[in-house]
This record gives C-alpha cells, sequence and structure tokens, in this order.
C-alpha cells in the first residue's frame, strides 16, 4: 500500500503534467509553466477525490491511468517517428520545401487516446467484477461414486460488503438455486474485516435458504476470522450463524455426501501464522486415513500445495483467494514468484484435477481486468 500512494502521488503529478499538454501552444507561453500544469490539474481533481473517499479504488485508478498514459505515450512517439520519417521521405522524392507542423505534431493524439482507453478499460473492468457469470465444468471418473453424476457449485471470495451486500448475496443465492446444486461449497473468505453483522447474518440465513441434496460445506479462507478487530462480530459469531443455518463448517475435517464421494475440507495456510492459530495439518496426516477407492474433494482457500496435494492421490482440489489474478499483470506474477500454484482455471496434475475459482466478488479492489467474477458449476460424473 505504501509503494501504491507513493505511485498515486507521482501518478497525480505525472497527469498535470499531461493534461497541459492538451492546453494550446499560446496559452502555454502565456501562463507558463507552473500556472500550466496547475490548469492541467483540474482534470485530475475528480480522481483526487475519489482516492480520499475510496482510497484503495481511487489509487488503483490513478496508477491505471498513469501506466495507460505512458503506453500510450510510448507508442505515439514511436507512431510520430516513423510518420515524420516517411514524410520527409516524400516530400525530398517531390522536392518540396519545408513545410509546417504535420498534423500528428499538431494534436496530442496519444493522450486522447489514453483518455478514451482508460474510461473504456476501467468500466469494463467495473463490469467484470459486479457481473457474476456461470462457469462449468465437466469431469468424469472411473471410481463408484455413488450415483451417475452430482453437480457441485462453489462459491469463494464474497468478501460480504465489497461488491453486494448480504441482501445482494442472497439474490446471487437465488440464482444459484436455478443450476440445482447436489452441495454447494464455500472455499474462503465468505466475510471480510468491513463485513457487517446484518451483512453477516443476511447471507448465512441465505445459504440456510439453499434447497441442496447434500447440504452446504465451509471452509475458512485468511480473510474470514479478520485480521483487524472493528468489525462488530467475531468469528464465534460467525460459527454460530453457519451453524444455524444447516452449514457444516470442515476444518481439517471430512465428511461422506454419498456412498462414494467424500468431502476434506482443509484449515486455511494462513492458520500457520496466526499467532492464535494451532496451524493447519500437513496432506499425509490429513489424508492418512483416506479411502482411495472414493472420489475425495478436497477444499483448500489458497492455490499453493499443488505437489502434495497431487502426491495424496484426492481427485478434486477446489480453491479461490487469487480472484482469478484481479488486476493484469497480477496473476501472472503471483505464478512467477511462486506465491500461487494456479491462478485460475482448471489443471491436472497426476491423477488430481484442480480448479481455481475467480471468486463471486471482490476483496476492497471493485475491478477486475484479469477475469471476471464468477461461481462455478462442476458436475462430476461416473465414466
Amino acid at each position: 500500500m505504501i509503494v501504491m500512494v507513493a505511485a498515486a502521488l507521482y501518478a497525480v503529478w505525472f497527469l498535470s503534467g499531461r493534461f497541459s499538454r492538451f492546453l494550446s501552444k499560446s496559452i502555454r507561453d502565456k501562463y507558463g509553466r507552473v500556472r500550466s500544469r496547475l490548469l492541467g490539474l483540474i482534470p485530475v481533481l475528480p480522481l483526487i477525490v475519489y482516492a480520499i473517499l475510496d482510497p484503495v479504488n481511487g489509487v488503483v485508478v490513478i496508477v491505471h491511468v498513469m501506466l495507460i498514459w505512458l503506453i500510450a505515450d510510448g507508442i505515439g512517439h514511436l507512431v510520430r517517428k516513423l510518420l515524420n520519417r516517411s514524410s520527409k521521405a516524400g516530400e525530398e522524392a517531390a522536392g518540396e520545401g519545408k513545410r509546417g507542423k504535420p498534423w500528428w505534431d499538431r494534436f496530442y493524439i496519444a493522450g486522447a487516446c489514453a483518455v478514451v482507453f482508460c474510461v473504456v478499460y476501467l468500466s469494463c473492468g467495473w463490469y467484470l467484477a459486479h457481473h457474476v457469470s456461470e462457469t462449468d465444468y465437466v469431469l468424469t471418473t472411473n471410481k463408484d461414486i455413488g450415483v451417475d453424476s452430482i453437480r457441485v457449485v462453489q462459491i469463494a471470495d464474497s468478501h460480504i460488503g465489497a461488491t453486494f451486500d448480504g441482501e445482494g448475496f442472497a439474490n446471487h443465492m437465488k440464482t444459484i438455486q436455478k443450476v440445482n446444486p447436489d452441495v454447494v461449497v464455500i472455499t474462503g473468505d465468505y466475510v471480510d474485516d468491513d463485513t457487517t453483522r446484518e451483512d453477516m447474518v443476511r447471507s448465512c440465513r441465505a445459504l440456510g435458504e439453499m434447497k441442496t441434496t447434500y447440504g452446504v460445506f465451509f471452509v475458512y479462507g485468511n480473510h474470514d476470522k479478520g485480521y483487524f478487530d472493528y468489525r462488530d462480530f467475531d468469528d464465534a459469531d460467525l460459527r454460530a450463524e453457519l451453524t444455524k443455518n444447516g452449514v457444516k463448517i470442515l476444518e481439517d475435517t471430512s465428511v461422506d455426501i454419498t456412498d462414494g464421494i467424500c468431502l476434506i475440507g482443509r484449515k486455511d495456510r494462513s492458520e500457520d501464522q496466526r499467532a492464535d492459530g494451532t496451524g493447519r495439518m500437513g496432506m499425509p496426516e490429513l489424508t492418512a486415513d483416506m479411502d482411495k477407492d472414493k472420489y475425495n474433494i478436497l477444499l483448500d482457500h489458497q492455490p499453493n500445495d499443488y505437489d502434495n496435494e497431487a502426491a495424496s492421490g484426492v481427485d478434486l482440489v477446489l480453491s479461490g483467494h487469487t480472484h482469478g489474478g484481479q488486476l493484469i499483470p497480477i496473476g501472472w506474477i503471483g505464478e512467477w514468484s511462486g506465491t500461487n500454484d494456479k491462478t485460475y482455471g482448471l489443471e491436472t496434475r497426476e491423477d488430481t484435477a484442480f480448479i481455481v475459482n475467480s471468486g463471486i466478488s471482490d476483496w476492497a479492489i471493485g475491478y477486475k481486468t484479469g477475469t471476471s467474477s464468477e461461481f462455478g458449476v462442476i458436475d462430476i460424473k461416473r465414466g
């Protein structure tokens, strides 16, 4: 955040200079460099106000505008050089004399393109974050799962209160109900530090209203227990509301949902880092008594233990946490740095399928440029 704030302050200075380039040369000469830059600051004021009212999203927008403008300027510089070279060659071939500046040098085209692209790009990012779509997967198995097929709906990273409140979450559950889920799994970051008790209670009640064949199951993410102490409910309240509404919490525990399908819920990786946490089991310990003849589905919020999970012999691992990459290029950085084994989608390692969900919402950032918000529908069929 310190880096982002520093980048935002630099971006304000940078953008004021860029906007001042829209002023005519006569105005810039009349007012001088400093006052021209102050005039260029006027279009930046709405972004500054946005950053004051919503620091996270305001900084995200300002930094994006700066980076996009830098790219546009770089492309514009190259294009102008090519056009000027071509124009000069044409004039020399025609034997024409020196002329005034060509139109591409008289207008700040790169800046205009940057402004238009920023508006379109960030508007699309806002839409992708707030519009929830359905993503379907079909998996087959030779194991006897006890039924011909089972439909699992995965909900990840709702961060209640970020892009929708408790009532908004309830509306999304009504949409999900229409796909007739056999089982619903919540793979972490259900609530956040900014979630209110009212929204938490309403969203838990919405889960209790879901009609499924085998129930609703929950594993913790790194945000669910909260990093701070200012929200008006605690973990005990969350547990009580989930349990009251029939949601089964899995913490390094497992449950059979059919004679041939087992759900294994893993504690989040953050438990190893919490001062008051008890840590979580390693995969060998967690799956020591696992029946490998059954189809075993592991719920693990963070997708960063793929080698051990594949070696354990589980059939399917469902995760969230990454928000599908959220903003370009965060997803690539997460994988390149080894923070995450995968950012989004389906991957198979050995005999284990891994699915990372981009999340039905977001953390504090209200834009998704690297992905879109979703819930997953996974049909597991006997082959």
